[in-house]
């Protein structure tokens, strides 16, 4: 399917790995111009050649820091305009309210929670004055499935859903969209390091953690390319009346109910 992302320039943080990695590989198969930035220069180098031989893609990488500061308004001069951002970077820990200190509490929602704020604070107010854009946050179903195991995460992603319905709900006023995705478990390193925590929490023993597969639709995480697929469709017109909304991609986990 030809979305009629080509020559959209799209700005893609937390792109060195994981998801980030995978919604690059679509938007460079679609014919995107890449802005990919994350922490690791040496991966995103690796990643944009990849990408260029691969499809041809036009990548350019901005190794940086995102965590406060003036980080995100230096991105955004360096990068200028674009046609689509999409919020991906930082990784929350696992861990219940005495197993996760200030400090990481504090040093993970700099760079997720306001990461993403301040990022659609400055982006949004481009793309009102360049006519219009598309932003898509990546957020996570622990925002809706409060989880009192991963309690920086559920508070943190339910924070960024309401900031993404409010921001979103008057925004095609401007010929903004703004719509989340929330993914439950997904095949990347980070899912095996929740798991691995969350082995210690309830049985004392890391090394359980491929039991808690089980509990899984499909008894699997969700592939990169089942979310990155529809971040492709989301940003594009074919998706043109949505925004304020989010989607959620967890093999319904997160509609799981019982009396029992």
């Amino acid at each position: 399917m030809d979305l009629g992302l080509g020559g959209k320039r799209v700005l893609i943080t937390g792109a060195s790995q994981g998801i980030g990695e995978g919604i690059a590989e679509v938007f460079a198969e679609e014919g995107a111009v890449l802005h990919l930035t994350a922490r690791s220069a040496d991966k995103l180098e690796a990643i944009a050649a990849r990408l260029r031989a691969a499809h041809g893609a036009d990548v350019t990488i901005h190794p940086l820091d995102l965590t406060g500061g003036d980080a995100p308004a230096r991105l955004a001069d360096a990068v200028g305009d674009v046609d689509i951002l999409i919020n991906n970077a930082g990784v929350i820990p696992g861990g219940d309210l005495f197993s996760t200190d200030d400090a990481s509490w504090r040093a993970n929602w700099d760079l997720k929670v306001f990461g993403y704020i301040n990022m659609c604070r400055l982006y949004y107010a481009r793309m009102k004055a360049a006519g219009g854009g598309v932003i898509i946050n990546d957020i996570g179903n622990a925002g809706e499935r409060y989880d009192r195991d991963y309690i920086a995460g559920t508070t943190g992603n339910a924070s960024l859903m309401a900031f993404t319905r409010a921001l979103g709900g008057r925004s095609l006023e401007d010929n903004i969209r703004v719509v989340g995705v929330n993914p439950g478990p997904v095949d990347t390193s980070r899912i095996y390091k929740l798991l691995r925590r969350r082995a210690v929490d309830w049985y004392g023993d890391e090394s359980r953690w491929e039991e808690l597969l089980n509990t899984y639709p499909l008894r699997r995480p969700a592939k990169v390319r089942e979310i990155a697929d529809l971040m492709a469709f989301l940003a594009s017109e074919r998706s043109g009346y949505t925004t304020g909304a989010i989607f959620t991609v967890d093999g319904g986990i997160a509609s799981r109910a019982s009396i029992i």
